[in-house]
């Protein structure tokens, strides 16, 4: 049980070479890690930042107890020294699943020290005990946590092949070659003129960096129709929920909250709850999910997005995320394969403004565009595809979820 000591990082560009994504440890619970810093992979130094698969990973600072496993998707990147590795000798599906639960996570946070920064230690770890059931048990539990990450795995291969179909179809450049083509070497400062018809009043500049356009006239060159998000084709409503009062409950009491730090996770940590008593009309009209929903933060970090799983149904993100209802099951992964991608960023965070906190709204998020493929079935492919790798994050949720009740049931209290 350690963590790596801290030492001086030079990061580098995403496209440069042998460049290799570092995660912090709030990154490492995502599904799908997008890391926004990277290093240089062949430097000796970073290999006391690498993890291997079956580590279980577990945050030490701020938040604190938020608990990975490592898998493919995750042993690719580097991950901070805010996170202790926990390597197993065994059965380190049985550990995660103990130190997640309940239980595991009073026994954690009861090491807690730090006035300012909330810390534990590897040595805080080592005292906590375990139960040590039967080895039917354990490899039950085990076996159901590998299994539930295998899947997550699979559901990131079938969301990149999404995207590599779209790139391919649109005959795209990496986003960076797209930005290097409108870079001035002659300056150091970003300058660019605009029309005055073009203004649309908005006099900050960031709303007209040339790169929108770039990728809009590449679009029309090669898609076979160009057309907003608000297109009744593409959605039936993109909608921004107003600020509320919140009335919370205890667990099982009321309808499971979260909000868009934790968009990327499979199963939201710090969840709350609101009371459905009070909520209940708010909760029914706006407020909760619908399996398919495509999710957009609109404040604080822009752009984030994901597709709304089985298990999320019925519960409620807030006011901070827009909510695009897709128009049928037919389009709604491929809205979430292209506003996912590079360009689609791109074209979401134009709209930013906003001088202390970044904001975007649902009018904004209404303009932005997407492209319609000359070819349905690759269209309809791209659409599958994600759909698929959504149906399999709620299949590794129900099979970790199945791996806790074992562990409450047959170990925690057992009768």
């Amino acid at each position: 049980i350690f963590y790596p000591g801290r030492f001086k990082r030079t990061y580098i560009d995403r496209e440069s070479e042998d460049s290799v994504g570092f995660l912090g440890s709030s990154e490492m619970l995502d599904l799908k890690p997008m890391p926004v810093k990277f290093l240089w992979g062949k430097s000796a130094d970073l290999k006391i930042l690498q993890v291997e698969t079956g580590w279980v990973l577990l945050s030490r600072s701020g938040t604190i107890g938020s608990i990975t496993y490592v898998s493919n998707t995750l042993k690719k990147f580097l991950v901070s020294e805010h996170a202790i590795r926990i390597i197993c000798n065994e059965f380190p599906g049985y550990i995660y699943t103990y130190l997640k639960s309940k239980v595991g996570q009073i026994l954690i946070k009861s090491n807690i020290y730090g006035a300012v920064v909330s810390q534990i230690e590897p040595h805080h770890l080592t005292n906590i005990s375990i139960p040590n059931p039967t080895f039917e048990i354990k490899n039950k539990i085990n076996s159901l946590i590998v299994d539930s990450f295998a899947l997550r795995d699979e559901s990131n291969v079938l969301t990149e092949q999404a995207h590599d179909l779209l790139i391919s179809e649109l005959n795209l450049l990496p986003i960076q070659e797209f930005k290097s083509a409108l870079s001035n070497s002659n300056t150091d400062v970003c300058s660019f003129s605009v029309k005055l018809s073009n203004l649309s009043n908005r006099f900050d500049g960031s709303y007209h960096i040339p790169i929108v356009n770039t990728i809009l006239n590449h679009l029309n060159k090669h898609a076979d129709e160009v057309v907003s998000l608000s297109d009744p084709r593409i959605s039936t409503k993109i909608l921004l929920p107003a600020r509320f009062k919140r009335v919370y409950v205890e667990e099982g009491q009321g309808t499971a909250f979260f909000g868009g730090k934790q968009i990327f996770e499979l199963d939201p940590s710090n969840k709350k709850y609101l009371s459905l008593s009070f909520h209940g009309k708010r909760i029914n009209s706006e407020l909760k999910l619908i399996k398919n929903t495509v999710l957009v933060t609109r404040s604080g970090t822009i752009g984030k997005v994901t597709i709304t799983p089985s298990h999320w149904e019925n519960w409620i993100i807030n006011e901070h995320v827009i909510r695009v209802l897709p128009a049928n099951e037919n389009i709604a992964g491929y809205i979430y394969a292209w506003l996912s991608s590079d360009y689609g960023y791109e074209l979401i965070t134009s709209f930013t403004y906003g001088a202390v906190v970044d904001e975007i709204d649902d009018k904004q998020l209404s303009q932005v565009q997407i492209p319609l493929l000359k070819d349905k079935e690759i269209q309809k492919k791209i659409n599958d595809l994600v759909l698929q790798a959504n149906e399999k994050r709620y299949e590794a949720y129900v099979l970790e979820q199945r791996a806790l009740k074992v562990l409450e049931e047959e170990v925690l209290f057992a009768k």
